[in-house]
């Protein structure tokens, strides 16, 4: 059901156990064809389970890679994928360091589930990630707030390949019926915005101006 672009996941994902959420899953999946914008159900995480059209899109133009492509696990795609920022705006900032927070949220969660503890190593290979996770991360909560954590109501910048919408942002709608959420998923869609009615940028997006390069850029 999920749109695979190239390379490997990291380990195979369930499957819903009963045909009852496999036919629910299956239905889902036209729901979420039918919304014109980019559109995804994940887990806690991010394994991508559905994505819909407008979702691959938004990514067609991402180069393979092999464990981080976007309807395979999100948040990888977000923190490892060399092409991430060409669909990301201010990718470091607006994308990166919100995904980390939600990343550590659910650490703290699930804090021995394989999955997340393989993302874990992954970015402690990566000395620039590693003190973002470490030392900026706790700065830019304390600086923006726990809202950081949050995804729903975010606007972020996006870059999309359909000229008709370009350099634009969307808003981070994060909808979750009870029967995905009973399976431990989580629906999110960025609404496209018209860059005709945003000139400027909103709420936490705007303030969110540390980024991994710079890691104690306030201290």
């Amino acid at each position: 059901m999920a749109f695979q672009a190239g390379g490997r996941r990291p380990a195979p994902r369930p499957v819903p156990a009963t045909p009852e959420a496999q036919a629910y899953l299956q239905d889902y999946a036209a729901l979420l064809e039918a919304v014109p914008f980019p559109s995804l159900v994940v887990d806690h995480r991010w394994d991508v389970v559905l994505a819909n059209g407008a979702f691959r899109t938004l990514f067609q133009g991402i180069g393979p890679h092999p464990t981080a492509m976007p309807a395979d696990n999100f948040l990888r795609f977000v923190l490892f994928h060399p092409d991430a920022s060409a669909v990301l705006g201010e990718h470091e900032s607006s994308w990166c360091l919100p995904m980390l927070a939600h990343f550590a949220s659910a650490v703290e969660r699930y804090g021995h589930d394989h999955g997340l503890q393989a993302i874990r190593r992954d970015i402690a290979q990566d000395p620039i990630m590693e003190a973002a996770y470490r030392q900026g991360l706790p700065h830019w909560i304390r600086a923006v707030g726990e809202e950081a954590v949050e995804h729903d109501g975010a606007v972020r910048p996006l870059h999309h390949p359909d000229p008709r919408w370009g350099a634009t942002e969307c808003r981070v709608v994060v909808e979750t019926p009870r029967s995905l959420q009973e399976l431990g998923y989580t629906r999110l869609t960025l609404v496209l915005r018209d860059r005709r009615r945003t000139p400027h940028r909103e709420g936490r997006t705007r303030r969110a101006a540390s980024h991994l390069r710079v890691v104690a850029a306030g201290e």
